[in-house]
């Protein structure tokens, strides 16, 4: 029963990142539309094996840091100011010109190791997981062990494959939304980013 709950939780947080519009599900889209959806799995079996290490690497951070709470601080300050650049660094990206660079066609042959190359460039993914286990674990959904981020390693792996395919199998009706909202993404993480480490900053002057 335990091992059913955190393939639950993995394929949850999974399909919670999955579904959000990014670099990631927009070249899904644009691939399964101009290949067809079998060949749109080979990119997303290449997102979904690198997630599923990523996923396992962000379990065993958040373990390691929750264990050691005198460090939480100092990550606290480094995160904040980690955010603090990021946010800047997003809106720098969208202000800047919108001059369209030619898309590469990507071989069918290489399409799952694009996606796997893709999936590594995906630095978001790793301080997702750590952020959500920290929360499980904090709440006590969540305890550490290997077999138990295997599980969950399995879920997200299997949430992140769904979600992705779903974008292939519908990548008609919603490539001009996805177009709209990537296009401000990077406008959208800024503000995100911006508001989460104002918030952190509050939240260290008051400690």
């Amino acid at each position: 029963m335990n091992a059913l709950i955190y393939v639950l939780i993995g394929f949850l947080i999974a399909s919670l990142g999955s579904i959000t519009p990014s670099f990631l599900n927009l070249t899904v889209v644009k691939y399964s539309l101009r290949n067809g959806i079998k060949a749109a799995l080979y990119i997303i079996a290449g997102y979904a094996t690198v997630l599923f290490f990523q996923a396992n690497l962000g379990a065993y951070l958040a373990n390691v840091l929750m264990k050691n709470s005198e460090y939480i601080t100092l990550i606290q300050q480094i995160g904040t100011g980690i955010l603090f650049l990021l946010s800047i660094n997003f809106f720098r990206v969208h202000f800047q010109s919108k001059e369209k660079v030619p898309e590469k066609e990507i071989p069918k042959s290489k399409s799952y190791f694009y996606g796997v190359m893709m999936s590594l460039l995906n630095m978001m993914a790793i301080p997702f997981y750590f952020t959500f286990i920290s929360l499980s674990i904090a709440f006590k959904y969540f305890e550490y062990s290997f077999v138990n981020a295997l599980y969950f390693s399995i879920g997200s792996t299997i949430g992140s494959f769904t979600l992705y395919s779903l974008y292939a199998i519908i990548a008609k009706r919603i490539e001009n939304r996805l177009d709209f909202i990537a296009s401000r993404m990077d406008f959208i993480l800024g503000c995100l980013t911006g508001v989460v480490a104002i918030g952190n900053f509050i939240y260290l002057l008051i400690k």
